[in-house]
């Protein structure tokens, strides 16, 4: 088993963690200046069972040249801590920084061992007892379901990823799975019209806090059969940056490109709409209003096509995960079946991921 050593400051903790049972341990910068990047923050969990890794929101600890420092939780993605482990958060230099040195003295070292293996979480229901791996599943593209007058009707999306091989916070290999549907409720019967389903394989590489690269492979199908049939197989690479703004607010960058594997059925010319190349950026600020568009399409052929989400957590008004969204799209295939049609909706309603 190996261990990880960290020199752990003298600490005073401003905010108490969400469960007793956590212990933050700091690895003290060696001055304010080399905590502009952030500083690392382990949570071991002494408790008997696993608790989502959730430490205190400011941390006040001395760097190595004697300069105290006020610590500021920054967002991470959910993490959950077995029992005898940790997780590792990174927290950043709040606005006020360093105030006048003050020797210290040389902290003894902390041994802290290796997470446990990942235990089962049972969920029982009507249905029975289930069990999985949950700490494993994380949000994907935004789970959504949104109206519009007139023949916008209702779109719907799930969205999630599940890692397969690796840790969260290092080198992993993950699947994921998109379905996204159409109801035109502006016909009689109100059916469910085209249905885009979407299963991908890939590769993602942490950069530091900030970057993230990712290699995989996409398919994207309507589900139809025969002359009506959409097939289309894509390798795609992307990278993912974030800037912290300040004040809970981030900006983020996410260019991707792809080359086509295969084009089968109806879709051959798909590429003339698709294009090769996207761009998604976002604003967010921790919960709060969320603004996030991506374009993408063919510079030769001038098709592509654009989309635009809005959203705003109700935790005002009803339990957390839940968000007021807004999405409006323009261009070329909002559904793949349509890929070669040109539409322009807008739609409101609510969102489980954003």
């Amino acid at each position: 088993m190996r261990t990880l050593l960290l020199a752990a400051a003298s600490a005073v903790i401003v905010a108490t963690p969400a469960t007793a049972q956590l212990r933050p341990l700091v690895e003290p910068p060696a001055s304010a200046a080399a905590a502009q990047d952030g500083v690392e923050v382990f949570l071991l969990n002494e408790g008997k069972i696993a608790v989502p890794a959730t430490g205190p929101d400011s941390i006040e600890t001395v760097a190595k040249d004697g300069t105290r420092l006020r610590l500021i939780a920054a967002p991470d993605e959910p993490l959950t801590v077995q029992p005898g482990g940790f997780a590792r958060l990174h927290y950043r230099l709040a606005a006020a920084g360093a105030v006048a040195a003050a020797p210290v003295a040389t902290p003894a070292p902390v041994m802290v061992a290796e997470s446990t293996p990942q235990l089962e979480t049972l969920a029982r229901s009507s249905s029975g007892t289930s069990t999985a791996l949950i700490d494993r599943i994380r949000p994907y593209e935004p789970t959504y379901a949104v109206w519009g007058p007139g023949d916008a009707g209702i779109k719907m999306q799930f969205s999630a990823a599940v890692r397969l091989i690796g840790r969260e916070d290092g080198f992993r290999i993950k699947g994921a799975y998109t379905q996204t549907m159409f109801w035109a409720l502006n016909e009689p019967s109100g059916p469910i019209r085209p249905t885009t389903y979407s299963p991908e394989l890939f590769a993602e590489l942490p950069l530091g806090r900030s970057t993230t690269l990712g290699l995989g492979y996409r398919h994207d199908s309507n589900g139809e059969a025969g002359t009506r049939s959409i097939d289309v197989n894509r390798i795609f690479v992307r990278a993912s940056r974030t800037f912290d703004l300040g004040d809970d607010w981030r900006f983020e960058l996410t260019p991707q490109a792809w080359f086509y594997t295969s084009r089968l059925g109806r879709g051959t010319n798909i590429d003339r709409y698709w294009g090769y190349t996207s761009l998604t950026a976002s604003i967010a600020q921790t919960d709060g209003l969320k603004i996030a568009g991506t374009l993408r399409g063919n510079v030769d052929t001038g098709k592509g096509a654009g989309e635009l989400f809005i959203s705003y957590p109700l935790t005002r008004f009803g339990p957390a995960g839940i968000y007021l969204f807004g999405q409006a799209f323009s261009g070329y295939g909002e559904a793949l079946s349509n890929f070669d049609r040109s539409d322009s909706h807008a739609r409101i309603g609510i969102a489980f991921t954003r």
